[in-house]
């Protein structure tokens, strides 16, 4: 027994040992500071002041309001072991349940899930090197068992700005480099297809605009078209995606953008461009820049809209639950024209 309990004691200290050892990361030589200060948890969220958001009402012409996040329902694709499960209560549904003269009945959903599922957004809190998160934050210091004390999504800002759609689908069929996928019900850009600053780029020219600082830049390439056929193409969905290379993160990242979304589970190119890499487009837009990543956004119909308007800006509405210390969550996405 005593024996035992020196094992143990043992065990203990080394795990008490690594635990030290990784709050002492010098996070200054692993993360930049943010350029809004020492005390920042906003990040780019800081750049949709209320001249942005005046700026950005201008794009509202017609009022026509275009969704853009898919239905969160059981059976969608998720990421690695994530889960989602809905359960209806019906309380007071059964025979002589009802309260009151006038027969009132209600019911309540319980909705057991991970935050990253669906159309979502990366919070600041959600990835970083080491212990080390945005603004050079040792977040093995600010967590519990229950959530972050510091970066959650509490200290985000409005994300009311102007958005600006990309169509990689159009630009890789205009430069004669399309190379889709069979599964795909409509044109989509294969797995491992890399966008490159310069695509971004022919995708600006090709509807005559240009990047300002506070906007949100969503990017189509129509995987999104294999999230839509789920259950069935759930696997095709999640085994790799096309998406922006470390040229376009940096690229982004000169523009000021607030974030950047698309119609993949991770925006960024999988497989990635270098094998020894692990999302490294999520630590240089999050990690080193503050700049949120939205995944699963529906992209096709706004697609549609600016291939038969020649307009592809519109503004970006997007709800994000106050949620103290959450990492993320899904999210509900308007286009409004």
């Amino acid at each position: 027994m005593r024996l035992a309990s020196s094992a143990v004691a043992i065990i203990l200290l080394l795990l008490g040992s690594a635990s030290l050892a990784v709050a002492q990361t010098d996070c200054t030589k692993v993360v930049p500071a943010s350029p809004w200060g020492p005390n920042d948890q906003t990040g780019a969220t800081n750049r949709v002041t209320p001249a942005v958001t005046k700026a950005a009402a201008a794009e509202i012409k017609d009022g026509n309001v275009i969704p853009m996040s898919y239905p969160l329902v059981d059976g969608i694709p998720l990421f690695g072991s994530r889960f989602t499960k809905s359960i209806l209560t019906t309380t007071s549904l059964a025979p002589g349940a009802a309260l009151g003269e006038n027969q009132l009945t209600y019911m309540e959903d319980t909705w057991l899930s991970q935050s990253h599922v669906g159309t979502h957004l990366d919070g600041l809190g959600h990835i970083g090197r080491k212990d080390c998160y945005f603004n050079q934050i040792a977040m093995g210091k600010f967590i519990n068992q229950n959530y972050m004390t510091k970066l959650g999504l509490e200290h985000l800002k409005t994300f009311a700005t102007r958005g600006v759609l990309v169509d990689m689908v159009k630009v890789y069929q205009a430069a004669g480099k399309f190379t889709g996928n069979p599964a795909c019900k409509k044109p989509c850009l294969d797995k491992g297809t890399v966008i490159t600053a310069a695509d971004i780029q022919a995708g600006l020219r090709m509807y005559n605009t240009t990047l300002r600082e506070g906007d949100i830049l969503i990017i189509h390439t129509g995987w999104g078209n294999l999230f839509e056929q789920f259950p069935a193409q759930n696997a095709t969905f999640n085994s790799g995606e096309p998406g922006i290379g470390k040229d376009a993160a940096k690229w982004l990242v000169s523009q000021k953008i607030v974030a950047v979304g698309g119609d993949t589970w991770g925006v960024e190119v999988i497989p990635g461009e270098d094998p020894k890499e692990a999302f490294i487009v999520h630590n240089i837009l999050i990690t080193d820049n503050g700049i949120h990543i939205i995944e699963n956004v529906r992209t096709d119909l706004m697609a549609a809209e600016a291939a038969s308007t020649g307009r592809s800006t519109f503004f970006f509405s997007m709800t994000v639950p106050k949620a103290v210390g959450l990492t993320g969550n899904f999210v509900g996405i308007e286009g409004i024209r």
